[in-house]
C-alpha cells in the first residue's frame, strides 16, 4: 500500500521551494507570538491555552493541512502529469495512500512540533497543555490531510473548497452555530487533547468516544472515496 517513488515525488513537490516557505510562515508566526506574549504576561496556563487553541489549532494546523492535503496531488491533476504516475504499474489506491502518508508527515512536522515547542514557551507544560494541543495537532493533522486530500481529487477549487471548510466553516459558523461545532476536525481533536490535559484548560464541544469514532470514520471515508475517484481518471489511451 506503500510506494516509495511515488513518496520521494510527493515529499519533492511539497517541500520545494515557494510551498516550503509557506509552510515555515505559520509556524513561525506562531513561536514569535509565543515568545512575546511570554515575555509581556508571564507564564500563564490560560494564556498558554488561549494561544495555541485559537492560532495553533483553529488556524496554523488547518491551514497547513490544506497546503499539504490539496498540494500532495491536486497540482499534478490540474497540470496533467498525474497521467505519467498512473501509466506506472502502481495501483491507484497505493498512490493515494502514499501521498495521505506524505501529508500527514509534512503537516505533523509543520503544525505539531511548533506547537509543543510554542507551549513550552508559554507556560513550560504546566497542566499538560503544550502535551495536550501538540496531541491534538497530530490527531487533526491526521484528518486534515485525508480531507483535503480527497477535495485535491475530486475538485480544481480544492485550496479554495479547503480554505471555507478550514476559515469559514470552522472558525466562522463553529463560533456561532452550536450544532456546527459536532463536524468540525477542531473540536474532534480537542476532545482527545482535553483527555490530555489537566484541569479545564482545554474544552471541547464534542465528547471522546463520538470524537473518536468521527475520526476514524472521517478519514477512512476520505482515503477511500479519494482511491475510488482516482480509478475513474482515464488516461487517454484508455478512452
Amino acid at each position: 500500500m506503500y510506494d516509495p517513488t511515488v513518496a520521494r515525488l510527493t515529499y519533492r513537490a511539497l517541500l520545494g521551494r515557494r510551498r516550503a516557505a509557506i509552510l515555515f510562515v505559520l509556524p513561525a508566526l506562531l513561536l514569535v507570538i509565543a515568545a512575546a506574549v511570554r515575555m509581556f504576561a508571564g507564564a500563564d496556563d490560560q494564556i498558554a491555552a488561549n494561544v495555541l487553541g485559537g492560532f495553533a489549532i483553529a488556524t496554523m494546523v488547518p491551514l497547513i493541512g490544506v497546503i499539504a492535503g490539496t498540494g500532495a496531488i491536486g497540482p499534478e491533476i490540474d497540470d496533467g502529469s498525474i497521467v505519467y504516475l498512473l501509466a506506472k504499474p502502481v495501483k491507484r489506491p497505493t498512490i493515494i495512500f502514499t501521498k495521505l502518508i506524505v501529508a500527514i508527515a509534512v503537516t505533523m512536522v509543520f503544525s505539531a512540533l511548533p506547537t509543543f515547542l510554542a507551549g513550552l514557551i508559554l507556560n513550560g507544560n504546566g497542566q499538560q497543555i503544550a502535551v495536550a494541543y501538540t496531541i491534538a495537532a497530530l490527531v487533526a493533522s491526521i484528518a486534515y490531510s485525508a480531507l483535503f486530500l480527497l477535495l485535491g481529487t475530486v475538485s480544481r477549487h480544492a485550496v479554495v473548497l479547503g480554505l471555507v471548510y478550514a476559515l469559514v466553516w470552522e472558525t466562522l459558523f463553529g463560533s456561532l452555530v452550536e450544532g456546527a461545532r459536532t463536524l468540525s476536525v477542531q473540536q474532534w481533536a480537542l476532545a482527545v487533547a482535553q483527555k490530555v490535559a489537566g484541569g479545564d484548560a482545554v474544552t471541547s464541544d464534542v465528547g471522546l468516544p463520538l470524537a473518536t469514532v468521527l475520526l476514524v470514520v472521517v478519514t477512512t471515508a476520505a482515503t477511500w472515496y479519494a482511491g475510488q475517484k482516482l480509478r475513474t481518471l482515464k488516461l487517454a489511451g484508455e478512452e
